[in-house]
């Protein structure tokens, strides 16, 4: 992360004849320098390495020569690079199915399934991108409600009041995305312009001039007839005015272009929300050719589980369990485990249909541990998600599950897949993760994260977490969705160890063991209010492999309560 500057552009550089409006830019480069900070901090331990990590490290030394049992992690999300070097030797090979012969060998309902299942593609492709689930319950609704007269359906038709309450959201939203894009559009073409003029300003002075390095008094020498020389001393003389005589011009001009990187990807963002996120007119299940009223379909999709766009599944993944043998990379949190790759969410809403089926695959293959790294506003197929849910329950599996990065009060806010549900029960193996930082200071809490005193159990590490890519590459990421496999990652380390927990006592183990901080006041996401860390969650902490261990070493043979 470079350090903090702010520059002021001239926006109207397009033409060379007008000087445009002056407006002010400050890049994602002004957050705070992190630069000290190691790649594996989240894997790093409080009291030793002054980090709020994991302690994974130190877990391991109550470890030693303890043996262990093989678990099997099943990571849903956007798919998995299961060739990176760093993963290629911990994925889960289904040992009952032949590779690519076209056959289901193991007559699970799925061919070929060698890695897990690709739930979003199709014989012909995959999806990648998909329209938000606001809009596909606008899309259904549209269809029954679109010409009805309201005075005749009359108060007490709930399904026409939640109608016109899509309806609205639906048009609200899709304006706001819009004009953003078209704002961002012309703010994206001005910072190209300015960069332009700005880098060909710096080359011309100096091969004009002679000169290795500009300075303000350089720039004040430059007498010329030339148009371009006086254009070039111009946008030099501005940017020295307002950034003072030190300006390096060179490195703004460099940092301008990242700014330029970063504002296209905003833009393609607000494209695509325009061309497929709000788009009622795109359905992506013409490429998974499925019948999606039929919930209880099988065998739809294909074992293509990396897919197109695997950045998020993959990150997540290394996680869990980048190879800790082989000193390349990096290192996961599991040293026995497999991963099993299940590939149903796209650039978009994931669909309900889609999440229960990958549930119950995982479950029916042998996970012990469900990694969901996703989630959204509405969930029209709740109860078929819910019975997959249950059946995760029934069967001893695990779910862990990313609270947000909306800023948002779960408690007040749902997010889904919950762990409530229709009838407001509970489901005793679930865990809701929100995203920590590294100090133990007002910015423990991730300022983007979700939290919930009566929804949230804990909050992990999901800020600068250095963890697997495709094509044997590595990348920081940020999010909750890096705090859900630290959790699950710690989750299976200790069901790997401690092979007769149950999934209720491990939930209940890395609850009770979490690292709590006394009276520590942390900044409430989304505002300006400081609050006790106690108040953002059920267990008031942070969770810690070494903790973990610790309470299961000392509840051997005894019953973990609830």
């Amino acid at each position: 992360m470079m350090k903090e500057w702010r520059g002021v552009f001239i926006a109207g550089f397009i033409s060379l004849a007008l000087p445009g409006i002056v407006f002010g830019v400050q890049s994602e480069l002004s957050m705070q320098d992190t630069t000290a900070i190691p790649k594996d901090w989240f894997l790093r331990d409080p009291e030793t390495d002054k980090l709020q990590g994991l302690s994974v490290e130190r877990a391991y030394t109550l470890l030693k020569n303890r043996p262990s049992r093989t678990v099997i992690v099943a990571v849903i999300d956007t798919g998995v690079d299961f060739n990176h070097e760093d993963l290629k030797d911990v994925m889960w090979a289904n040992e009952k199915e032949i590779a690519n012969n076209g056959v289901d060998d193991d007559k699970n309902g799925y061919i070929d399934d060698v890695h897990g299942w690709n739930f979003i593609g199709g014989k012909n492709g995959n999806v990648k991108q998909d329209t938000y689930e606001l809009t596909r319950e606008y899309v259904r609704l549209k269809g029954k409600y679109e010409n009805t007269d309201e005075k005749k359906v009359g108060n007490n038709n709930t399904e026409y009041e939640y109608w016109m309450l899509i309806n609205d959201r639906y048009t609200k939203y899709k304006a706001e995305n819009e004009t953003n894009y078209t704002s961002c559009t012309k703010q994206l073409t001005q910072y190209k312009s300015f960069h332009q003029n700005l880098s060909d300003a710096i080359l011309l002075v100096k091969s004009t001039y002679k000169v290795d390095n500009l300075s303000p008094a350089i720039v004040d020498t430059i007498k010329s007839s030339n148009p371009k020389i006086r254009f070039a001393k111009y946008i030099l003389s501005v940017i020295y005015e307002n950034e003072g005589k030190d300006a390096p011009v060179e490195t703004i001009a460099e940092e301008l272009k990242k700014i330029i990187e970063h504002n296209s990807e905003v833009c393609n963002n607000y494209k695509t929300a325009i061309d497929y996120g709000y788009n009622p007119d795109f359905n992506s299940r013409t490429i998974v050719g499925d019948n999606y009223s039929n919930l209880e379909e099988k065998g739809y999709g294909n074992n293509d589980v990396k897919g197109t766009g695997p950045v998020h599944g993959t990150h997540v993944a290394g996680i869990i369990a980048a190879n800790r043998k082989n000193e390349i990379g990096m290192k996961g949190i599991t040293d026995n485990v497999q991963l099993m790759a299940l590939r149903a969410v796209p650039n978009g809403d994931e669909r309900d249909k889609d999440i229960a089926n990958a549930i119950r695959y995982a479950v029916d293959n042998g996970a012990r541990v469900i990694n969901m790294s996703f989630g959204k506003d509405y969930s029209p197929e709740k109860e078929y998600v819910d019975k997959a849910v249950k059946y995760a329950e029934s069967k001893g599996v695990l779910l862990v599950h990313g609270a947000g990065n909306d800023k948002d009060n779960n408690d007040t806010k749902p997010s889904f897949p919950s762990r409530f549900y229709q009838n407001g029960k509970e489901a005793n193996n679930w865990i809701e993760v929100g995203a920590s930082s590294w100090g133990a200071d007002s910015a423990l809490v991730a300022d983007f994260s979700n939290y919930g005193k009566k929804t949230v159990d804990f909050f992990a590490p999901g800020v600068k977490i250095y963890s697997t890519t495709p094509e044997n590459t590595y990348q920081e990421l940020d999010g909750t969705s890096m705090a859900c496999p630290g959790t699950a990652g710690v989750a299976a380390l200790v069901m790997s160890y401690f092979p007769n927990l149950t999934a209720t006592q491990v939930r209940e183990i890395l609850r009770q063991s979490t690292r709590k901080f006394d009276n520590l006041s942390v900044r409430k996401p989304g505002s300006k209010e400081d609050i006790n860390l106690s108040e953002l969650s059920i267990s008031g902490g942070l969770v810690n492999a070494y903790e973990a261990v610790k309470l299961a070493l000392s509840m051997k043979g005894q019953r973990i309560e609830k």
